[in-house]
């Protein structure tokens, strides 16, 4: 079994984040400084090289301004027509 952080379903996750970052127009930096972190902790969740947990989720929802059940949604919606 890969590691969770390199399976589709995460893979998945990180294009959902991408999208929402982009369009709302944020660049990685611009949430980083939301999260209060480097911009190589974007760079990493977003490229699945780190996997975020619940709390850290909910910081990135809330970062690109969005709510974590939204991200969540699109990701059921975007397995279920696999």
């Amino acid at each position: 079994m890969p590691r969770p952080q390199h399976s589709d379903r995460y893979k998945e996750l990180c294009r959902i984040l991408i999208d929402a970052r982009k369009k709302t127009g944020l660049t990685q930096a611009v949430v980083a400084e939301r999260l209060q972190k480097p911009q190589s902790f974007v760079a990493k969740y977003e490229n699945g090289e780190r996997r975020l947990d619940v709390i850290e989720l909910l910081d990135v929802a809330a970062a690109l301004g969005t709510r974590p059940e939204t991200l969540i949604r699109q990701l059921q919606s975007r397995e279920s027509h696999d």
